[in-house]
């Protein structure tokens, strides 16, 4: 992605999406990432995002899982209140971290229990931190392919995995990610949701690379509105997400003007988006970092409106 270009907002396919355009004609399919909440302040934000967002009816909303598995009993707590009281279908996250099988086997069948169908699966970052090499845990599972595996064994769930646009940290190669990613789906995963990027000709380059390899599941690009530009730079840094120059011009000079920083992350990710649209994407995974104003407003802005509950 070069720099911006209005003009995709005002002419062209563009005014044809910002009309409704690719609104429910286009079958948008959409869905939102939370987190467990670390605080009891914290949890009435989270649940004012998860109502805030509920009348959008995404086909689902997946609730993260700490490194080490730090948040195991935050995120079970979290995914069974949505499924009791949401109309929300949650996709529990797992990992192979800080656990061996016989507890995370226990953790697969109380989702199961709960009512949980859907599971996103995912090696995990080491204990130790991210950047620091990852161990598998005594007796635990050795990476996703085999969690997946040991999910599949449990009981039917559906199964989603991460993939990666500018490569995993820890991936020897291009090729071997995308070897890793097969091994995922011979395992059973059904879909892939990208870690987020902000060029959106990375994603399509890498959907490029994964239709070459016969990969072809959904690959769902992951989409992260920037509520604040410091943090999410240091989280790309640590995924391995490449920060453009010109995005890091947009915010230069903002660290107090939080107002301003809202306008231009909406824009950027509608520009985001609406590049992927005219490629023919039409499933957007949204990383919501607990805040629902952000990703409301995009949504309603590419065609997504809020049903009666």
């Amino acid at each position: 992605m070069k720099e911006l270009d209005s003009r995709k907002l005002t002419t062209g396919k563009g005014i044809g999406l910002l009309s409704g355009g690719y609104g429910e004609d286009a079958k948008l399919k959409i869905s939102f990432e939370f987190s467990p909440p670390k605080s009891q302040e914290l949890e009435e934000k989270l649940w004012q995002a998860i109502k805030r967002l509920e009348p959008l009816q995404p086909g689902f909303v997946s609730v993260t899982y700490g490194a080490g598995g730090s948040t195991r009993e935050r995120t079970h707590a979290t995914v069974k209140r949505i499924v009791d009281e949401t109309s929300l279908k949650p996709a529990a996250h797992l990992t192979c971290v800080g656990a061996d099988k016989e507890a995370i086997d226990d953790v697969i069948r109380s989702y199961w229990e709960a009512g949980v169908r859907h599971i996103v699966a995912l090696r995990g970052d080491p204990p130790t931190g991210i950047g620091t090499k990852y161990e598998p845990h005594p007796g635990g599972y050795a990476g996703s392919p085999e969690l997946i595996e040991g999910i599949k064994r449990i009981a039917d769930f559906e199964v989603s995995v991460g993939c990666y646009p500018e490569q995993h940290p820890d991936a020897a190669t291009a090729q071997s990610d995308l070897d890793i990613l097969k091994r995922k789906i011979d395992a059973g995963a059904t879909r892939a949701i990208t870690q987020f990027f902000f060029d959106p000709d990375v994603f399509l380059r890498f959907l490029d690379q994964v239709r070459a390899e016969g990969i072809e599941i959904p690959i769902v690009p992951g989409i992260m509105p920037v509520n604040g530009f410091k943090g999410v730079r240091r989280m790309a840094e640590a995924a391995g997400a490449s920060v453009p120059d010109w995005l890091i011009k947009l915010f230069d000079g903002l660290e107090k003007d939080p107002e301003t920083r809202k306008l231009i992350a909406a824009s950027l990710v509608v520009e985001q988006c609406l590049r992927l649209r005219e490629a023919g994407i039409d499933q957007f995974h949204f990383y919501t970092m607990n805040k629902a104003d952000l990703t409301y407003a995009i949504c309603h802005i590419l065609g997504v409106r809020a049903t009666s509950q």
